[in-house]
């Protein structure tokens, strides 16, 4: 997606560790039109799928999630990082390990709001080892749940979570692939 790829390009900034800091558009302040626009592309590739229910994680992945559940008229469920006494014990939960944070913590999903008559779009704002998404599958697994595709507003195609995901035969729809960053702010993305 072009114009997503020009974003990152003026506006992203590159950080030791393979971070990219796309905070002042994409996960902190949000530019709400260019996740309607995002959610748009989403919804063309994935619209004859059945899609009952979008799924994605706290938090940044809510804003271009609620996006997409608004096309598809269906829910937005995300997992949630941390129990809270109002969730109950009746839950799905996977343990992820976030390379952003650099720390492991359990997803959870109420066994209310999932289950095996839904067909899921997982969607979030970054793919690079996969962690968080395979926690996702691993809760669509728990409940029962199909899972029509995945989207991804930015992968970073030289970590390996777009390619083990597609070898595991999943659907992955990424915006940007990015295929390397340098320290001096160089992004270079995949033709698509």
């Amino acid at each position: 997606m072009k114009l997503l790829e020009d974003r990152i390009t003026s506006e992203g900034r590159v950080y030791p560790g393979n971070i990219l800091k796309v905070d002042g558009f994409l996960n902190h302040k949000v530019d709400v039109t260019l996740m309607d626009q995002m959610a748009e592309e989403f919804y063309q590739r994935f619209r004859y799928s059945g899609i009952t229910k979008v799924l994605t994680i706290e938090a940044s992945g809510i804003a271009v999630g609620c996006s997409v559940a608004r096309l598809f008229d269906v829910p937005l469920v995300f997992a949630k990082k941390s129990r809270s006494l109002n969730l109950g014990e009746d839950v799905y939960a996977s343990r992820v390990s976030s390379f952003t944070h650099k720390e492991e913590y359990d997803v959870i999903v109420s066994r209310d709001h999932l289950d095996g008559s839904d067909t899921v779009l997982l969607i979030d704002d970054f793919l690079a080892i996969g962690n968080a998404m395979k926690g996702l599958l691993e809760i669509c697994d728990q409940a029962g749940a199909g899972v029509a595709g995945i989207g991804i507003c930015i992968e970073k195609g030289f970590q390996p979570g777009g390619d083990d995901l597609r070898k595991m035969g999943y659907d992955v729809m990424s915006l940007a692939i990015i295929d390397s960053m340098s320290d001096d702010g160089t992004i270079t993305f995949r033709e698509q």
